[in-house]
């Protein structure tokens, strides 16, 4: 992993109209889907994105991948603003970002075949226009994801293939533009537990052999502990806890990471932590709590939560160190 930086997000923010507030109120409504937030990503790295559904995980994913529009904040790839891309920018950003989305099975088109698939991309792109070529770069891609030998599956279809080798093609059809960095939306997350750390696996395979940046997107922190360099975990449009994965996982110090990792199942029973249930449901995210936006359903939750927003707060020099968060 190098200390070059390849994607910095500086307090990115999403909002999403909900209308009024009310009959005859003129006051706009948001949903807080993305609402400041600052991550560096290194090139080589893989950063888990952790979070429960809803906390605006995919929704960062997108506005990185510029599908959608930021509201406030710049996105910064290699050195260059690409917030407001123009739209010719943008296809030459997403050559070098690309995305693999949570469901195989919505992510391909069942009357291609497995070499249109994956040669579509380049073809969007406008490259490599002899077919021969095309085709090798698809095998080599194929391969690359795990399906061996390529020439096996170049003329199937979708539906003759397993759920974990239709991921492997989604995969392939991102690799074959040879991006810079690879978001997983939950990559794992449709297919059988048998299969996870294949995929898993593979990805960790990838950044070593071709030196991609990885942003993993996941609800579980038991799939990222070998995995990840940093884990950074989300909650209501904001990463609440960021640092190095073994100092994340063996002491967490926000309420909410130690909650999450309270449930992961341990085969050692000496092992085991005790179980923290959080009551009640997440906080809508149009009408936000005031001060600390997780105090309704914290256990350690006292007066001054409910008006002090807490910062997070870098402890260390390195990008590497952990990252806790304090309350001012």
């Amino acid at each position: 992993m190098s200390n070059e930086i390849i994607l910095e997000i500086r307090s990115l923010k999403k909002y999403f109209t909900a209308g009024k507030a009310g009959w005859f109120s003129r006051r706009q409504r948001f949903v807080h889907a993305v609402d400041g937030v600052d991550l560096q990503l290194h090139r080589g790295e893989v950063i888990a994105l952790v979070g429960e559904s809803g906390c605006g995980k995919s929704t960062l994913a997108l506005t990185l991948m510029l599908l959608e529009e930021a509201t406030e904040g710049s996105i910064l790839f290699e050195g260059k603003d690409i917030t407001h891309a123009a739209p010719q920018e943008r296809k030459a950003i997403r050559q070098r970002i690309q995305m693999v989305f949570q469901d195989p099975y919505e992510s391909l088109n069942p009357t291609q075949t497995i070499e249109e698939i994956v040669s579509e991309p380049l073809t969007v792109h406008g490259l490599t226009p002899n077919a021969n070529e095309r085709r090798e770069r698809v095998i080599r891609a194929l391969e690359d994801a795990g399906l061996k030998p390529a020439a096996d599956y170049l003329h199937r279809f979708p539906h003759q293939l397993s759920g974990g080798q239709r991921q492997r093609v989604v995969i392939a059809g991102a690799l074959v533009l040879e991006p810079h960095i690879l978001l997983a939306d939950e990559p794992v997350s449709m297919l059988d537990v048998s299969i996870r750390a294949e995929i898993i696996n593979l990805l960790a395979d990838l950044r070593r052999a071709r030196g991609i940046s990885v942003i993993f997107i996941t609800h579980d922190l038991g799939t990222v502990g070998y995995f990840a360099d940093r884990v950074a975990v989300m909650y209501l449009g904001r990463i609440v806890e960021i640092g190095a994965t073994r100092e994340v996982l063996q002491a967490p110090q926000h309420p909410y990471t130690q909650a999450l990792l309270s449930v992961i199942p341990v085969p050692n029973p000496r092992l085991r932590r005790k179980r923290i249930i959080l009551q009640g449901e997440t906080p809508n995210p149009i009408e936000l709590p005031s001060g600390c936006r997780f105090h309704p359903r914290c256990p350690l939750a006292v007066e001054a939560c409910r008006r002090t927003d807490p910062s997070l707060i870098n402890v260390s020099e390195t990008h590497q160190a952990a990252c806790i968060l304090l309350r001012q």
